[in-house]
């Protein structure tokens, strides 16, 4: 089954009842003309403005009524409640913890039940029973794109419909890496919505964000794409279209429509120190939404393609040295055997700047261009090496479950992630010490860094060293971890003084806690 089917609604072009809808407003602004204006007398100029104005909430007003059959409500009832902090780690709930949301500025934000019209957003509601959220008909049979974070659990899912009935979910696939669900329910006589192609919406462009705030039903707001391909750490694929479209909880899972009536996006998470909107929301593209959605209706599950390498992006630095424009590729600094990547030729060093049709500028646009590589077909790879312009062959293979630990395990290393930092660190052996060009150096090797992190806020990356944690010497994994534990422990400590070594030499830098 295909989640493209456009639905009953969408026989009729909505561009074409749009635009009969602006051709109304047209009419019914020119016959209230004919009355005296409260404005007084108008110029041709100014009534010209009043009368665009008006078509424009012409089209908001056709899309709304088009779309809002379209919109569900999802409550989520999971057989034991628990909170969850934004490192996706349990929390026990306690009663006057501050009077504040743990989940504020999180998607999952949404979790936090009990709240409503006149609850203060900051505040805390009592313990989380289950999610409630919001979910959009892509297909008539009873097919539902929403969120991970609304429905997971394992809990009974029940989704009510525009016109007040009630189903319970017969079947619920997740998708955590993009925070992507889809529910299935028995129903009849239901509207889907059409995906649309969020490849072709542009910074500046009218959408509007219908979905439940606060448990608020049929409730939408307008904005415009205010940024592309953002990365704000919440999930480990991300490639979020940015709004100023109001999201606020209870809204994920919803849709982000263009004013066609098209779905342009999945409504995921707010940027806020309030708990409320401050004008930043983020949402899931469609395109990526329609690739997992169909995985996950046809097989339950997302079968990803994979590479087998290390990347970093190109700094301005890296640049030079490299012969490529800042941001003009991605540098690949592990090449991992037997895997897609030394079948295809790659080496260490070697910057992607185009990976099939796709033109790569940062890690993650190259993350998300290789898993969604067709199986059975060759594609093309372009590098530049030692100044050069090169072209590879690569056939895509799908990822392995274990394909991080396993990488680990032969290299000799063994990662320990540590979640609140951002970071991945492993023994710095002989052999990698050997290849990172740092024999005789003690410490451990950063594996792995995630993007808007503390560790990647200040400049980590992988392949440094770290030498010292606030000038005491670090010859093992262990030693990391006993150095911080005991900096957690020091209530007067602010930030974390690293000692770290690289190919340029050693620097002292502060990382956050």
């Amino acid at each position: 089954m295909k989640i493209r089917n456009p639905g009953a609604w969408a026989s009729t072009s909505l561009a074409t009842i749009a635009a009969a809808g602006l051709l109304s407003g047209a009419a019914w602004v020119n016959a209230d003309q004919s009355r005296e204006s409260p404005l007084g007398n108008l110029s041709p100029q100014q009534q010209e403005a009043i009368d665009s104005a008006y078509h424009l909430s012409s089209a908001f007003r056709t899309v709304a009524e088009e779309l809002l059959p379209s919109v569900v409500s999802i409550e989520n009832r999971p057989a034991v409640a628990a909170a969850w902090n934004s490192t996706g780690k349990a929390q026990p709930s306690q009663d006057g913890m501050r009077n504040e949301n743990p989940f504020k500025g999180t998607p999952f934000e949404d979790m936090f039940r009990g709240r409503g019209p006149n609850m203060s957003p900051g505040r805390s509601a009592p313990a989380p029973q289950g999610g409630i959220g919001s979910g959009v008909i892509i297909d008539s049979s009873g097919v539902i794109l929403t969120n991970n974070h609304v429905v997971a659990g394992g809990g009974e899912v029940t989704v009510r419909t525009h016109d007040g009935r009630e189903f319970v979910a017969t079947n619920v696939w997740t998708d955590p890496k993009t925070d992507l669900a889809v529910v299935k329910v028995d129903a009849t006589e239901l509207v889907a919505a059409t995906l649309g192609d969020s490849d072709r919406i542009s910074i500046g462009d009218w959408v509007m964000a219908l979905g439940q705030p606060f448990g608020l039903e049929s409730t939408v707001t307008a904005g415009i794409i205010s940024a592309k391909h953002r990365g704000i750490g919440i999930t480990a694929r991300e490639n979020f279209l940015q709004t100023d479209a109001a999201i606020n909880p209870g809204n994920s899972g919803g849709p982000l429509v263009n004013l066609r009536g098209e779905v342009v996006g999945i409504n995921t998470a707010i940027h806020s120190r309030s708990g409320g909107n401050e004008g930043i929301g983020f949402a899931v593209p469609s395109n990526l939404a329609r690739w997992v959605g169909d995985q996950l209706v046809s097989g339950g599950s997302v079968k990803r393609a994979y590479l087998g390498v290390g990347i970093q992006p190109v700094t301005p630095e890296l640049a030079k040295e490299l012969s490529v424009k800042p941001r003009g590729g991605v540098i690949v600094t592990d090449v991992y055997p037997d895997t897609p990547a030394a079948k295809s030729g790659l080496e260490s060093g070697d910057v992607i700047v185009r990976f099939g049709e796709k033109t790569v500028t940062t890690p993650q646009a190259l993350q998300l261009a290789v898993e969604r590589s067709p199986f059975g077909k060759e594609l093309m790879i372009e590098i530049v090496r030692g100044g050069k312009v090169m072209k590879l062959g690569y056939e895509a293979e799908m990822q392995p479950t274990d394909f991080g630990t396993k990488t680990s395990e032969e290299k000799g290393r063994t990662g320990k992630r540590m979640e609140g930092l951002g970071l991945e660190i492993a023994p710095l052996d002989s052999a990698v010490a050997k290849q990172l060009g740092m024999e005789g150096i003690e410490g451990v090797v950063i594996t792995s860094v995630r993007e808007q992190s503390p560790a990647a806020k200040a400049g980590l990356a992988p392949g440094i060293v770290i030498r010292e944690v606030n000038r005491q010497k670090v010859s093992s994994v262990a030693d990391f971890e006993r150095l911080m534990a005991e900096h957690r422990k020091d209530d007067s400590a602010e930030g974390i003084l690293l000692l770290v070594r690289s190919e340029k030499g050693s620097r002292f830098i502060v990382l956050d806690s």
